[in-house]
């Protein structure tokens, strides 16, 4: 575990955007303390008796992640529009090779279910302009989705290098914790959001009827189950997932509460022991990293990780890094991943994962044209 004090960072609070703000606006100012430390170590840095903890976590579970002191700043505007004019958008990979990981997966899963159930593959896109981005105006157009939480979360840069941002719009809650009582909000499952609105209820009741989808969501929420109950006095499931729906898409989702037996435990202690989840990576866990790790040309980072506040009393809010981007400068990798299982085809996961990028294309203003 590492800590130093770092230069100060401005960054810009709240807008006062109504609906969701950025997930650190309220009290993002100057970063005073970076600690540098794996997700199984962070429950260990004392905190301050008031005030939270601001942090983020990557994927991969022995990588280090990095929690933030802040102090109050004065608020800070978004610049103006962005105006770009070379562009350019790579594939990692493209669609058709996408397509041939999922069919691979998919054949690996139905010949030993029992050796890997489900994997979450994910591809990547890399957009280069001519012009700095500005990752907190993305992000407050990613708040303009109501149900989703927009976040733009600074990350430590190298001497010389160009200010490298987390930003994205979650639909996912991993974990939070209110003294005994503690909730998770896994999303597995999904389907495109049609403007028709008879096309839209359409397909939020053919991705209920999925049994592809309904597969792929138990998984998931067993999972977390299993992990959260031994910890819990009481742990409540509904018997069935229910419809999430964001701008672009809708999502099964099942909320499960709970009261720990030892409301003193660390709020990243769970966090770490659910971190990643199926949801983002697969079942069993070894199995599907390492399938990730043959399908994927190119490395998570903070993509799929966890990101949120802690506070002295051990309480938090930590959600799933999903939507996102990291942003480099007149760079940004998004990425967007889809669920396997057995019954999977190439063809609609390929479609749910251009789905996915939706909002965050958007919100750079990439063109469907590139």
């Amino acid at each position: 575990m590492h800590q130093r004090d770092q230069e100060p960072l401005q960054i810009s609070r709240d807008t006062g955007l109504a609906g969701a703000p950025l997930l650190l606006g309220d009290d993002y100012g100057r970063v005073r303390t970076v600690v540098t430390a794996p997700l199984a170590d962070a429950s260990r840095v004392a905190l301050p008796a008031a005030g939270r903890h601001f942090g983020a976590f990557p994927f991969a579970r022995n990588e280090p992640g990095h929690l933030y002191e802040t102090a109050p700043a004065q608020p800070a505007a978004p610049s103006g529009a962005m105006t770009t004019t070379g562009r350019t958008l790579d594939r990692l990979p493209d669609p058709a090779q996408y397509g041939a990981a999922v069919a691979r997966a998919a054949a690996t899963i139905r010949r030993a279910p029992h050796a890997l159930e489900k994997v979450v593959l994910a591809r990547a896109l890399d957009y280069r302009t001519d012009a700095a981005l500005d990752p907190v105006q993305i992000a407050l157009r990613l708040a303009a989705d109501r149900a989703v939480t927009s976040y733009a979360f600074p990350l430590p840069q190298g001497a010389g290098a160009p200010p490298r941002w987390l930003v994205g719009a979650t639909p996912e809650l991993l974990l939070s914790k209110t003294g005994p009582r503690i909730a998770s909000h896994p999303l597995a499952g999904s389907i495109r959001r049609q403007a028709d609105p008879a096309a839209d209820r359409a397909a939020a009741q053919q991705l209920l009827a999925s049994r592809k989808d309904l597969t792929e969501h138990r998984v998931v929420v067993e999972y977390i189950h299993d992990l959260l109950a031994p910890h819990c006095r009481d742990l409540a499931i509904p018997a069935s997932p229910g419809l999430e729906q964001t701008a672009s898409m809708w999502h099964l989702g099942t909320r499960i509460e709970g009261r720990l037996r030892d409301d003193a435990m660390p709020c990243l202690d769970l966090v770490h022991l659910l971190h990643p989840t199926p949801a983002v990576a697969g079942h069993p866990l070894a199995a599907a990293l390492e399938t990730i790790t043959e399908a994927e040309p190119f490395a998570r980072d903070f993509y799929a990780g966890t990101l949120g506040w802690v506070d002295a009393q051990n309480d938090g809010a930590w959600h799933v890094t999903l939507r996102c981007a990291i942003i480099d400068g007149q760079r940004a990798r998004l990425f967007a991943g889809a669920g396997i299982v057995g019954a999977s085809q190439p063809d609609d996961e390929v479609a749910e994962t251009r789905a996915k990028f939706i909002a965050m294309r958007s919100a750079l203003g990439i063109s469907d044209s590139l």
